[in-house]
């Protein structure tokens, strides 16, 4: 197996076994004391625990900290930003899913600010107001393949009062060091896995479908989806393959460099939904794709070649159809949202809320309210042609 160090965007450690190198990386970062942010799912997990040991071994003091929910919310953050005070830490070791990684940066970012968190909205320059020389360096450990969040310069956090989901932005929060060790997601099961093989997906295809003119992050989304598309099924399928594992770990980090350039109605649909129902994210987007795909054609025609190319499949929208739907149903996505515990209630307001997403700024063709009602309603009942523009 590969074991290759990356300095792109930041420093990464890639491979099996890098995980022993925690202390160093915590070292490399400049912490020595730091908080360990993880999940309440992975607290007692053999993964977890050696972690920690690697740390403590390398003569370090750590703080465990795992209030952390898989939608992370304001509370999260704050009592994170709490212990971390309280426990004189200098630093913050981010370790599991793209809840902990955001809640963990999240923490580091706040820790040293006097602001509240929405202050900084990724929303114009807002991120100005914040008080770059007080943000805490963080030492970032994926556990999943989904999100990316490792390589990423900003968070996701749910504010619970509106039951909105808000990007909380800095340059700063990109991870000082990042450990990308594929042994850690060896024990996720195949469900868990899927839902966050489809995010790392959606990421790289709404990057590369997105009208912004960025050829560096097209390359980066086309390779990402070519991983993905070698590796997803094959996960699934067999969650101790190693080789698999790294494919996909690999497409999670390059679907977040390479969503810089933009995202789409997927995303703007998935947030709202998850921040109103607790709906997995991954798992919602992978739900939503088709129906966004076909809402999409008009707008993505120039860019289905190579898309398809990348996918290892014939040219044409509907290969590329066949492809997402066959995709689905051999790994478990359901293929609707109401399997996901998602009715109607909140449709005009899931509509609202997505037009207004920041994501919605870069979908290939113009998203309406009326618009994102009717893929919203097609998702809902699983008539896939209903979403066309």
């Amino acid at each position: 197996m590969i074991n290759v160090n990356w300095s792109y965007p930041t420093a990464i450690r890639f491979g099996a076994g890098r995980i022993n190198e925690l202390g160093d990386a915590c070292s490399a970062a400049g912490i020595k004391n730091p908080l360990f942010v993880t999940d309440e799912g992975l607290v007692d997990l053999p993964i977890t625990v050696s972690a920690l040991d690697a740390v403590r071994t390398a003569g370090f003091e750590v703080t465990l900290f795992s209030d952390v929910r898989p939608n992370p919310t304001e509370t999260n953050v704050s009592r994170g930003v709490e212990v971390y005070r309280a426990s004189g830490c200098d630093g913050v070791i981010a370790f599991g899913g793209g809840s902990a990684l955001d809640t963990g940066k999240c923490v580091a970012f706040m820790q040293g600010q006097r602001r509240p968190i929405w202050d900084f909205e990724d929303i114009g320059d807002q991120w100005t107001r914040a008080d770059t020389a007080a943000i805490a360096p963080v030492v970032a450990v994926p556990t999943t393949a989904g999100t990316g969040s490792e390589v990423g310069r900003a968070g996701v956090i749910t504010n619970e009062a509106t039951r909105e989901k808000k990007i909380i932005f800095h340059p700063k929060m990109l991870p000082a060091v990042v450990i990308a060790d594929p042994e850690l997601t060896i024990g996720l099961p195949p469900s868990l896995t899927a839902g966050v093989g489809m995010d790392a997906l959606a990421h790289c295809l709404e990057a590369f479908c997105a009208p912004t003119f960025h050829p560096m992050s097209d390359g980066i989304a086309l390779e990402g989806m070519r991983l993905a598309a070698s590796g997803l099924t094959r996960v699934v399928a067999d969650g101790e393959d190693l080789e698999a594992r790294s494919m996909m770990m690999v497409a999670a980090s390059m679907g977040a460099v390479a969503f810089q350039k933009g995202l789409g109605a997927i995303h703007s649909l998935s947030h709202p939904v998850g921040a109103l129902y607790d709906t997995h994210h991954g798992m919602t987007n992978g739900v939503f794709m088709p129906y966004v795909l076909l809402f999409n054609r008009e707008g993505i025609t120039t860019r289905i070649d190579d898309i398809c190319a990348a996918l290892g499949i014939a040219s044409g929208f509907d290969c590329m159809m066949n492809w997402t739907l066959r995709l689905r149903e051999a790994i478990g996505v359901p293929h609707t949202i109401a399997e996901l515990g998602v009715d109607d209630t909140h449709a005009d307001l899931i509509a609202e809320r997505a037009v207004a997403d920041p994501s919605t700024a870069t979908n290939p063709v113009e998203l309406t309210i009326e618009g994102a009602r009717r893929i919203f309603d097609a998702a809902l009942s699983g008539d896939l042609h209903s979403a066309i523009s």
